[in-house]
Parts: C-alpha cells; structure tokens; sequence
C-alpha cells in the first residue's frame, strides 16, 4: 500500500499517457514527468472533480511564483502560456462506495525544452520565460502546493476553489469554435464549470449548455 504523498518520478518516460488517449512528449532532463499519490477521507464521489481543481490552481500558483506569464487553464487541466500548453495532467481516481478514496496525479511540465517535434501547440517554462530552471527545485514547489491545495478538500475548506479555477480557464468569455459528438462545429464562450465539472457553454442562441470530458472539443 502506497503511503499518502508518494511520489514516483520518470526520468526518461516513453509512452507518456494524456487526456482521452493523447501522448505526452517529454525530453530526458529538460522536463518533468512524474504521479503523486494521494489519499482522501471526506470526500464524495460527486465532489471529484474539485481534484482537479486542486491540482490545476495549485500549479498555476508554482508558475506564477517562477514568473511564468499568462498562465491559464484549458479545461479540464491542461495549464496554457498564452496559446500554447506547458503541462498536462492526468488523474485516476480510486472510488470505495459513495467516496474517493485516492488519487494517482500524473503531472508532465515541460521545463528547458527549447524545440517540439511536431507539436507547434506546445512550449516550455523556459521558452516564455527566456530562463533556465532547475527541475528538482520546480519539482518540489508543485509537489508542496499540490499537497497544500488538497488537503484543504479534507479539511471542507473550498469555498473559493472552484471560483479561482473558472476564473483561470482559457479562452473565458471570449468566443471560441467547438465541435461536439456528432462532429458539428458551433461557436460559443465558455462561461464557467458545473459543481461536478462538466463545462458551461453559451451558445449563440445565449443557451447554456454542459458537456462531459469527452463530449466537446475547442478548436484554437
């Protein structure tokens, strides 16, 4: 049994795992690729995803102390730089009945990476920073706030979690193309998340909508 703040690093990872099946690249000693392990006593099913909004205001807040500029969050936890992605995170959760029990947080921050093959969407701490980082300095910073950001779920103390959270989110009140499950494309502005996650969408027709993780894709 894995004991509560465990975490395994990868130095040299070579089928990194994204959301709904992406790959994530990584370059031996430029990045950081590593999963946290992290137990949970009160909280419901239903709140799970204030897991993830945890763990993307907790790096967003790592980023901001190393100068790192106009950070944001494409739902539901890719952490932007202007237009481009400098992280990805991935997150299992372990149930038992109506609870979570643990989370594995598998986090990939690309750090001193100065070149992406094929991957134009894609850029570094480094890149929009023009500095060099030390990854075991940055390594540790994400692990303490992550750690700090979710105890706080045990604790009930998320009053203003999930406010932080939408306020972040990319792309916010601006008007943006998606495409939903039936491959039709519509515009529309993101408005916020729902207590369980799902994302808000205005439509033109100044409907709001909710869609699941892999019910909506945005086009940027």
């Amino acid at each position: 049994m894995l004991s509560d703040g465990t975490i395994v690093i990868a130095k040299n990872q070579t089928q990194g795992r994204g959301q709904m099946g992406a790959k994530w690249q990584s370059k031996t000693g430029q990045s950081l690729t590593f999963s946290m392990f992290k137990k949970f006593e009160n909280l419901n099913v239903v709140e799970q995803s204030k897991i993830t909004f945890g763990v993307s205001v907790g790096i967003r807040n790592v980023l901001n102390k190393l100068q790192i500029p106009a950070i944001t969050i494409k739902w539901p936890n890719d952490i932007m730089s202007y237009q481009q992605k400098l992280c990805g995170v991935l997150i299992e959760n372990q149930l038992e009945g109506s609870r979570v029990s643990s989370a594995i947080i598998g986090i990939g921050i690309n750090v001193n990476e100065t070149d992406f093959l094929n991957l134009p969407q894609a850029t570094s701490m480094k890149l929009v920073s023009g500095n060099t980082f030390i990854l075991e300095e940055v390594l540790h910073l994400v692990f303490e706030e992550i750690l700090q950001q979710l105890k706080s779920l045990d604790q009930g103390n998320i009053s203003k979690l999930k406010e932080t959270y939408e306020d972040l989110l990319f792309r916010k009140n601006k008007v943006s193309v998606f495409e939903n499950l039936e491959k039709v494309q519509f515009n529309g502005m993101i408005k916020g998340v729902t207590n369980t996650g799902e994302l808000i969408i205005e439509t033109e027709d100044e409907n709001l909508r909710t869609y699941k993780l892999k019910e909506i894709k945005m086009f940027f």
